[in-house]
């Protein structure tokens, strides 16, 4: 029987299970930078549109025909300045994060490509190009993943272990990442703040969920300065870490690059490391380093959460 998505309103209820995060950390807290640019749709790659999502024209309209050179010009700003502002923000903190990494956009970038090699981030691949892939057919979809594994082991060195696609995936989506046999996790569910299992054609298959919430596309329409964004994600994990003392939880956080790669918002995100660093049993961490936790820790016991 072909592996159905099915929704699951239950999860694990009013007592989640201790994740036992290294250390007694209260809370495990993954950066993610998504590096988008370069594999989004454009007239050149064949949409016949160019792309403006999650940029500063946010909501106003596809309004140019042929190439909008404005729009592709914010997703350029991204790769060419952005990026290296949130290395730097990192790497100075010396603190880890995982790099959502659509395949083209990274071939078209091979310096930003090599720093990401040289840095120990993990790469969780982003799809071969940042297209919505529940408009893909079965076949399209089987495709981009394989050329998304291959790319990404030419220009970071090692195939991706984990997976997440623009915006939601397919209903085949899970099936074909569990088919292509080398992905330990996927992320594409927004469901939980602890990962579960999925029994998928009956393997096991690991679930690491992401956040659209603690996420920097809060610019794109419910926040406008940097201070309101820390506040908001600040909050999120003062919360989670006082929750912690009893019941430890996960937090992603999600960032990009043509958006809080610039400098006002990026200055919210170095107060947010800085006061992230501040406290104790916050277990700042790739998202590899979580999915093996848990593989570790609550291995799949021959069937998946609710199954």
């Amino acid at each position: 029987m072909t592996y159905e998505v099915k929704r699951d309103f239950i999860g694990y209820g009013a007592n989640p299970p201790d994740p036992r995060w290294p250390g007694g950390a209260r809370v495990a807290v993954n950066f993610v930078m998504n590096y988008e640019e370069g594999s989004e749709p454009s007239i050149q790659d064949g949409e016949g549109y160019s792309e403006w999502g999650l940029t500063e024209a946010m909501g106003l309209g596809q309004g140019v025909k042929g190439r909008d050179l404005a729009a592709e010009g914010m997703f350029e700003y991204g790769s060419r300045v952005g990026f290296w502002r949130l290395m730097r923000l990192f790497q100075e903190r010396d603190l880890p994060m995982t790099v959502f990494g659509c395949a083209l956009a990274l071939e078209r970038n091979p310096e930003a490509a090599a720093a990401i090699r040289e840095s120990g981030f993990d790469v969780c691949c982003h799809g071969w190009r940042w297209v919505k892939h529940f408009e893909l057919t079965e076949a399209e979809e089987r495709e981009h993943i394989r050329l998304a594994v291959e790319s990404l082991q030419r220009t970071v060195g090692n195939r991706p272990l984990g997976w997440y696609c623009r915006y939601g995936p397919s209903v085949n989506t899970r099936r074909l990442v569990a088919e292509e046999g080398g992905f330990l996790y996927d992320s594409d569910s927004y469901a939980d703040e602890l990962p579960w299992w999925v029994t998928v054609e009956g393997k096991p298959h690991l679930v690491v969920p992401y956040s659209l919430t603690n996420n920097d596309g809060k610019y794109a329409g419910s926040v406008g300065t940097s201070d309101q964004w820390f506040s908001f994600v600040r909050d999120a994990f003062d919360m989670l870490y006082e929750e912690g003392a009893r019941t430890p939880k996960m937090m992603s956080i999600g960032l990009h690059m043509r958006l809080i790669g610039h400098p006002a918002r990026a200055a919210g995100l170095a107060r947010l490391l800085d006061h992230i660093q501040k406290r104790e049993g916050a277990w700042v961490t790739r998202r590899i380093d979580i999915a093996r936790h848990w593989m570790q820790e609550h291995p799949y016991v021959g069937k998946g959460l609710n199954e």
